[in-house]
């Protein structure tokens, strides 16, 4: 079965790559620094597999997770959270030296941004479990409000690379100083147990006494503020060009290719929130964030193979029925319509919910590969001999 038409693989050819880190932390430190790193990899390494290697490091996380801390509060071994700390420092370091290896390589290609892009959506959910358990906050609605937060900001990134053809990063963006503040929350855990997150803001600012919320509670909140007040408007100011250049409707634009997001923000709230659920009681949180994680790693990766592929703006997946599903099961009680749901029931629901995104999205993700390297002549792990060289 073939995902991709012929003509969306002829338009690869007009694929050009472009990016704008305004950051200072990477302009005057961190691109000095990969400058320097991307040295220690020998030329035979495929930038593809330097970027999956990374990503292996996230996921070793959630599985030390899921292991050693699965409630995911301050019981957790001091050294989990310095695990944490070198594993989204090497994520984050892997994933910006791929495209340094990709020229010096001479192997710069569609795929190379496909699979970059694909693996960073993927690991939203993954660093949300790590960031929700180095805060201590445990299978709780900040944890919800937390992972919300990381898709919401992602997806509309790459819906504004998808109008601008532009991957932007601000000043202070989450894949530079999100990623060092994050390594700085896990080393702190380290030291001191993650339950210091769990300290009253009053007892720290005397002045915030008005204000009933912990340190985690608290970042959670700002982060979420900095979402609406800062990264929003700029997505969607900058779209508002971009649709007003090619002569789009803005307002029926965003409607129309936001539906999805929104509908699937407003599934995961009511879902967890629901009082008829049990999965944050039950302290299952990890995977169903793992298992919707999935689901928006397709989402976004659908959004920039359309970008590469010069192609419509992709509005839904198959994935979400399940989500969609779950939702309104989980909530038929509000309205008096009995439903036989028991904690079991639901989780064994999440479980299949896994299992089934996990193959629908390798499958899609094997043949839109393969597609990749069948009409570009390359390999996704393996730099060609002569190219090694």
């Amino acid at each position: 079965m073939d995902f991709l038409t012929e003509q969306q693989l002829a338009n690869l050819k007009l694929y050009k790559y472009a990016a704008i880190d305004r950051s200072f932390t990477t302009k005057y430190i961190l691109r000095h620094y990969w400058d320097a790193v991307i040295r220690l990899f020998p030329l035979w390494i495929a930038p593809n597999l330097i970027t999956l290697i990374g990503l292996l490091f996230m996921i070793t996380n959630v599985l030390l997770t899921a292991l050693f801390n699965p409630a995911m509060d301050s019981t957790g071994p001091r050294w989990i959270y310095f695990s944490y700390a070198l594993g989204l420092w090497l994520y984050s370091t892997f994933d910006n030296v791929d495209g340094r290896q990709a020229r010096r390589t001479k192997t710069s290609s569609p795929l190379g941004e496909l699979f970059d892009h694909g693996c960073d959506a993927l690991n939203c959910s993954f660093a949300t479990v790590t960031q929700a358990a180095g805060l201590a906050l445990g299978h709780s609605t900040e944890a919800v409000a937390l992972y919300v937060i990381a898709m919401t900001g992602f997806y509309l990134s790459t819906a504004e690379e998808y109008h601008t053809g532009v991957l932007y990063l601000g000043y202070i963006n989450a894949p530079t100083e999100g990623v060092i503040l994050s390594c700085c929350i896990f080393i702190i855990s380290g030291v001191y147990g993650s339950g210091v997150w769990e300290t009253h803001l009053s007892e720290v600012v005397p002045a915030l006494g008005w204000v009933d919320l912990s340190i985690a509670q608290g970042l959670v909140a700002i982060i979420g503020v900095l979402l609406v007040l800062t990264h929003l408007p700029m997505c969607f100011y900058t779209m508002a060009k971009a649709c007003a250049a090619h002569n789009k409707p803005f307002v029926r634009t965003m409607v129309r290719e936001n539906t999805s997001i929104v509908l699937y923000t407003l599934a995961v709230v009511f879902w967890l929130t629901s009082p008829y659920s049990s999965l944050l009681q039950q302290q299952h949180f990890i995977l169903f964030a793992i298992t919707i994680g999935i689901v928006f790693g397709r989402m976004a990766s659908k959004v920039i193979l359309a970008h590469l592929t010069k192609s419509p703006f992709p509005t839904n997946t198959v994935l979400l029925l399940p989500l969609y599903l779950g939702c309104v099961v989980v909530n038929l009680p509000r309205f008096s319509i009995p439903v036989f749901l028991t904690p079991s029931s639901e989780y064994l629901y999440v479980v299949v919910y896994f299992l089934v995104s996990l193959v629908v999205y390798l499958r899609w993700a094997v043949i839109v590969i393969d597609s990749f390297c069948t009409h570009l002549g390359i390999r996704c792990l393996v730099i060609p001999t002569v190219k090694a060289q």
